[in-house]
């Protein structure tokens, strides 16, 4: 029996001990500048997705991503996903998603990880410091647009392959690619194809990881949620033309001033929602969670600093988390058909769409806060007595994402994080919303984590985005060694 016993303890300690990573993180270490360079080769292609013009360099970013692949010995496939329909009726192609496949041995843990290569729109005369497709390093951080959302972490997990490989170690799981690009815009004909590969390309995945997020601080984090989004036109039309204000104003009800009036009853000024039916659909938030809470690293006088404010909605830690990443709130983006260009213009709008939009947590459904958000702007708009029309349509109905922090997946992503930084991660939610995981879950019933590699601070979305040098080196390194992790993971 104690020769059963010593050999099983021989054989475990032979299976951890064979990782061979200080040579996987010297590797990275001796290749920093090699992968820089390719980081800055990704971020000089214009993948604007949002801007039909630049299609063709999406397009192109596509095929250096598929050759980077194919070059590391995947076996790469570029699946057309379909045409886009423009506001003009004509139609584009939509860039074709790229898949690729390290590794097929049925004894091993099969992960696909997730990611997209096409960018928010970006120019230097909106207030950037550097060229936004120039990678630029300054003081260590590599600024750029998308640095850090999403090519860095994308590059990060190619070259975790990429570094098994060139110490000819062999990978601890197999590894799927999906990497799309028009994740900025909506992810355009992902969905239809996840479900259309559903019992072919994610058959045999067991886990799904996705590092399209960022750290809440400094301290490296997991995350396990994000909130939906339900975006909505609310459109007010009036006179047949734009009129005078000279001429016609007081003498008819002005849309505009509708417009402003039914905003107004969308929330108080204290963030309160005042839709009925939305806060009662929240989910409670236990003491558990409240406690996990506390233990967050998280400056509040920093955050204020950094937006910009010198007062927020709620002056402590937990409750301004909460109402960050687990209580739906209402934005108010705009209003098209307004006069916003310098100087002036005395215009009486005869028709303004104002755009707004609700983060929605669990228990929010989408279809619900349509009802709910359309009976009430009507009602609203009732008792105006206004002769103006009011439609209201829900152009966005993304649902929340929320995974289990006891999985297995979280286990292994504390002891990556333990091993390359010598922490314990934050575990956080994302106030944003990315819908592809909601996706991958609901079609694919495969476990997910959110395993982020992006600063606090790399400013997604805005001017001077950037990812630092440690984030994406160690983050590579956070990579290779999770993925050993995953391996670790015991079968049921």
């Amino acid at each position: 029996m104690m020769n059963i016993i010593t050999f099983v303890c021989l054989l475990l300690w032979t299976t951890v001990s064979s990782f061979r990573f200080d040579d996987l993180k010297q590797y990275v270490d001796t290749h920093e500048e090699d992968f820089i360079e390719t980081l800055r080769q990704w971020v000089a292609v214009e993948s604007d997705s949002s801007d039909v013009t630049k299609r063709t360099d999406l397009h192109r970013m596509m095929d250096m991503t598929a050759e980077k692949l194919g070059l590391i010995g995947g076996r790469v496939e570029m699946v057309d996903i379909g045409t886009q329909t423009l506001t003009n009726g004509s139609t584009i192609a939509l860039p074709k998603v790229v898949t690729a496949q390290f590794g097929n041995d049925s004894s091993k843990y099969t992960v696909c990880v997730y990611g997209h290569v096409d960018v928010q729109p970006a120019k230097k005369e909106d207030g950037w410091a550097t060229d936004p497709y120039e990678l630029t390093d300054i003081n260590g951080n590599l600024y750029g647009r998308g640095a850090s959302d999403n090519k860095a972490p994308v590059l990060a997990w190619i070259h975790t392959v990429e570094v098994y490989k060139a110490l000819n170690i062999e990978l601890p799981v197999n590894v799927k690619f999906i990497i799309e690009g028009m994740e900025e815009t909506g992810s355009n004909g992902l969905d239809a194809m996840i479900v259309a590969q559903k019992d072919s390309f994610f058959s045999d995945v067991d886990y799904i990881i996705i590092s399209d997020c960022g750290w809440l601080s400094r301290r490296p984090a997991l995350t396990y949620g994000t909130r939906g989004n339900c975006y909505f036109f609310a459109q007010v039309e009036g006179p047949k033309q734009d009129l005078h204000s000279g001429v016609y104003g007081g003498t008819v009800i002005e849309p505009m001033t509708d417009m402003i009036g039914i905003l107004d009853k969308l929330i108080s000024p204290s963030g309160k929602i005042l839709i009925p039916g939305i806060r009662e659909a929240v989910a409670h938030l236990s003491d558990e969670e409240w406690k996990m809470y506390q233990d967050i690293e998280f400056d509040v006088e920093n955050y204020k600093e950094k937006i910009g404010v010198s007062e927020l909605m709620y002056s402590n830690k937990v409750d301004l988390l909460a109402h960050r990443w687990r209580h739906p709130t209402v934005s108010i983006h705009g209003i098209e058909g307004a006069f916003s260009a310098p100087g002036t213009k005395t215009v009486i709008p005869a028709k303004v769409t104002a755009k707004f939009s609700i983060r929605q947590v669990p228990n929010m459904d989408p279809a619900m806060v349509e009802k709910q958000v359309t009976d009430y702007l009507h009602s609203v708009f009732a008792k105006r007595k206004s002769p103006n029309k009011l439609n209201v349509t829900m152009v966005i109905g993304a649902k929340p994402w929320l995974a289990d922090i006891n999985h297995p997946l979280y286990e292994a992503g504390k002891a990556a994080v333990k091993r390359v930084f010598d922490v314990e991660p934050d575990l956080i939610r994302e106030g944003g919303t990315i819908p592809v995981a909601r996706t991958f879950q609901d079609e694919t019933g495969k476990s997910i984590i959110m395993l982020p590699i992006g600063g606090f601070d790399d400013g997604l979305h805005s001017q001077n985005e950037k990812m630092s040098r440690y984030n994406y080196i160690e983050g590579t390194k956070l990579f290779i060694a999770y993925l050993n992790e995953v391996s670790q993971i015991k079968k049921l």
